[in-house]
Formats: C-alpha cells, structure tokens, sequence
C-alpha cells in the first residue's frame, strides 16, 4: 500500500507504575523512564523503533499525569502529550488518543511504551502485513509466537486466513495454566497477545460507540473541556473519572467482529520481571547480567543492578540483587513474580 493512502500515528501508552521492576522501577519513575534493555530508556527506545514507518505522522504519548516531567526530559520534537488525570487502563486511554488524532481515519499504531522487540524489521513487516485490512475497517492485534507454555501471558486462538499473515482471532484466551499453555503451544495455532494494535481512529471510535457507548461519551466530554498547554492536552478530570476503568481487550478486542491478528517473531519481550530481564540479558561465562561496577566471586547465574551502592557476592548462585536508592531487593532467580508484593510491603511501610 502507497504512503500516500493513509497516514501511520504511533499512540505509546505510557501509564503504568512498573512495581515488577521494583526498587528500580517505582510508580514516580516506572520502568518506561529508565534503561534497562539498552543505552536508552524503553520509552525513547519504543519511539525510536517507529522510525522508517511509511506514513508516519507525530506520535502520541497518552501518560499518567504525575509523569509530564519525565516525558518532557524525554520526548522531543513534536509529539502531542495526553496527561491523564486519573488512571482507567487502556480503552479509555486509546479513545483519548483517537478522538484527538490529527485525522480521524489515520491508523492508530497503539503500543506499550515498556516492551523489548529486538527485530524491528520484522515488527515493521507485521504492521505492513496489517494495513490492507486496517484500511477496510479491521481491528489488528499483533500476537507473538510463542517459544515456551508461558503462563504469564494471554494467549489468542487463531481462526481463518485473511490475507497473506494474517489471521482472524477466533477467541481471547485468558492466562491459562501450564496443561493448557502447553496443549495450546502442542497445537501451534495460539499466540502470545503483546498488547500492540492497529486499527483506524474511526474504527475503533466507532466499536467504543457500539460496546461501550458511556465510555466514549466520557471520554469526548474530557476531550471537549480539557485545557492545552503547547504540546500538552491535559484532559477534564470529572469527566474522565466517570469513564469505566477497563482493558481495550475487554471493552472492545473480545466483542468486536472484525478483529485480526497479524502472528510475529520480533525478539518481544514485555519486560515483566527481574527473571526476564536476566532471561535477555547479555551475560558473562558464569551466566550473570551484572552492574560493571559490581564484584562476583565463585557465583553463578545472577542479575545485579545498582543505581548507587555498590555490590559484591561471593559463593552464591540464582540470585537478583538490585539496589536502588534506599531499598535492597534480594530475590531467588524464578521467584520474581513476587517482587510486587514487595514493593507493596514497602509502599505500606514508607
């Protein structure tokens, strides 16, 4: 499809308070501020991979309103800024995105801002996959391949081919267990559902209007009297608290008829943990992703990070050490999922 045809706005929500990533990840800078896959911040690295995108207009940054100072150290150029007042997860933050689009039939690249894909260029060839259907009206979900039964994820059940890579979904799947993940995997026709969209504003405005027309409405008054500030909208709060908190997957991917799903191996991660970070990391012959800054001695198979104190381990084995500002997390590797209980411990403590 020719450029020409249509316009690309990527829309990088940016609302999450990352407590997985505690000590270093906290709800004043989550883990889409800080780098953790690279030389840059996951926020500057998701905008980044948008680059070459044929069509591309301004990005859209919809955040949690406490944020404006980090997205604007961070986010040059451009970029129009959606403050949120008050956090009602994705549907609402995408109808804010859509609803202030530059052009109503622009596409909507909807994206996480706190996700690894290490192949861009298969990430690029999935969205140009997506776009002939986009154009006739389709809500596009990208879904991962999936190398192992993860439990940690949805799944989506892929239906009908629709056009050269891309299928339709046949059903969302809720996290499963590990029979079901492995029984899903053994069957080789389920996806890993990464949270990244692709549909027309008017298309997805138009599926607000017809599963969750309060939402919309709530959401066109909190546009209608929201206050600007240069690049900054900054929405009304009364009218966006009274939106529903809920999940585009919900409130919309799982009611909607026309929905696709465009299956790619792009080298994804959602960064979810310590265990997978450590699991991406690059790594020393012992098998530890550590801090220059930190001494192993006899230890093996270990994450270390450190913003400050600096950290020495000897004769231990699986183990995340991280230390930030005043609080040491001390986990056992493939125990990091309870990192935000935690972080909720010292949330309560604090």
């Amino acid at each position: 499809m020719n450029a020409e045809h249509y316009s690309l706005t990527p829309v990088i929500l940016s609302g999450g308070s990352g407590t997985r990533l505690w000590p270093l990840s906290r709800p004043e800078r989550p883990k889409q501020f800080i780098a953790l896959a690279g030389d840059d911040t996951m926020l500057r690295l998701t905008l980044a991979r948008t680059t070459g995108l044929a069509g591309c207009t301004r990005p859209v940054i919809v955040a949690n309103g406490a944020h404006a100072g980090l997205i604007d150290e961070q986010v040059g150029g451009d970029a129009l800024i959606i403050l949120e007042p008050c956090a009602r997860n994705t549907a609402p933050a995408i109808a804010l995105a859509a609803l202030l689009a530059d052009d109503p039939a622009a596409t909507l690249l909807v994206m996480p801002s706190d996700h690894v894909i290490t192949d861009v260029a298969a990430f690029h060839e999935a969205i140009a996959r997506a776009m002939p259907l986009v154009e006739e009206g389709w809500l596009i979900t990208l879904g991962i391949t999936p190398d192992a039964p993860d439990t940690g994820y949805g799944y989506i059940a892929l239906g009908e081919t629709l056009g050269e890579g891309v299928q339709r979904v046949a059903r969302f799947v809720e996290k499963p267990d590990q029979a079901r993940a492995q029984a899903m995997l053994d069957a080789g026709d389920h996806v890993w559902n990464a949270g990244i969209f692709l549909f027309r504003a008017d298309a997805y405005l138009a599926a607000l209007d017809e599963f969750q027309p309060a939402m919309l409405a709530a959401a066109r008054t909190a546009v209608a009297q929201a206050r600007r500030d240069g690049r900054r909208v900054l929405p009304d709060r009364a009218a966006f608290e009274s939106c529903t908190s809920d999940s585009i997957d919900y409130a919309v991917m799982e009611r909607a008829r026309k929905v696709a799903c465009v299956p790619v191996d792009m080298g994804w991660s959602d960064l979810g943990s310590w265990d997978m970070l450590h699991s991406i990391a690059a790594k020393d012959d012992a098998g530890n992703a550590a801090d220059p800054s930190a001494t192993l001695i006899e230890t093996h198979n270990c994450l270390v990070r450190s913003d400050g104190v600096k950290i020495s381990l000897v004769g231990v084995d699986d183990l995340i050490v991280v230390a930030s500002g005043d609080e040491i997390l001390i986990v056992p590797r493939g125990k990091s999922q309870l990192v935000k209980k935690a972080a909720e411990a010292a949330a309560a403590r604090n």
